[in-house]
């Protein structure tokens, strides 16, 4: 293993984006138009595509239409979305082409907040449209090892929920978790992306990941 060989790959909400908020106020929107209950909704939905949600949460709901309608909701919301602290200087660390960003939300929505945050994007996005199957199965970041060109046990994932840690395991890539409690049973976790910085620093100059928690 090289260090010119590694790479990280990064999920976004809740790892580069501040979007709780935002996601929450449209699933609360959705679920009450549905006569859904909104605590399970908001447990089903994080780090997961809108579709998947709607097949665990609402069954009898066609999930296509749902996911059209859950866009329509996302684009006229005035909830804000920010980029998380750390997020900008933890991207500026990285080397061009030693990182992706691996997401179970859509193109369209990524790029236009990236864009009013001023985030620099990668060459290497995967998004929830471009696998079959997306968190927590693994297609999406065996996608993205792919064409960063490296090996799994050569990149390190950064999740923030169950379903993103479960995916990269099971990728074969290491991860690191953030604000994930250990239950969720990451490589190693820190409380904010801030505590990120040194340990991807270090994963993509050889360094080991360091096992545990800081």
């Amino acid at each position: 293993m090289t260090a010119e060989r590694r790479a990280v790959a990064l999920d976004v909400d809740g790892v580069l984006l501040d979007s709780t908020a935002a996601h929450h106020a449209v699933w609360s929107q959705w679920a009450r138009s549905r006569g859904l209950a909104v605590a399970p909704v908001l447990a089903a939905c994080t780090g997961r595509r809108p579709e998947d949600t709607v097949r665990e949460v609402a069954p009898h709901l066609d999930p296509a239409a749902e996911r059209l309608a859950l866009d329509t909701l996302t684009r006229a919301s005035r909830a804000a979305v920010a980029a998380m602290p750390g997020a900008a200087e933890l991207l500026r660390l990285l080397p061009a082409g030693s990182w992706a960003i691996v997401t179970s939300g859509s193109a369209w929505y990524v790029r236009q907040a990236f864009g009013r945050q001023k985030l620099p994007l990668p060459a290497v996005q995967v998004y929830g449209e471009d696998v079959a199957a997306a968190k927590p199965a693994p297609d999406a970041y065996l996608l993205a090892t792919s064409l960063l060109g490296v090996d799994p046990e050569d990149c390190l994932v950064v999740e923030d929920s169950l379903v993103g840690v479960m995916a990269g395991k099971s990728a074969g890539c290491r991860v690191l978790g953030v604000g994930v409690p250990p239950a969720a049973q990451p490589d190693h976790w820190v409380a904010a992306l801030p505590d990120a910085a040194g340990i991807v620093r270090g994963w993509l100059c050889g360094e080991r990941l360091p096992a545990g928690g800081a």
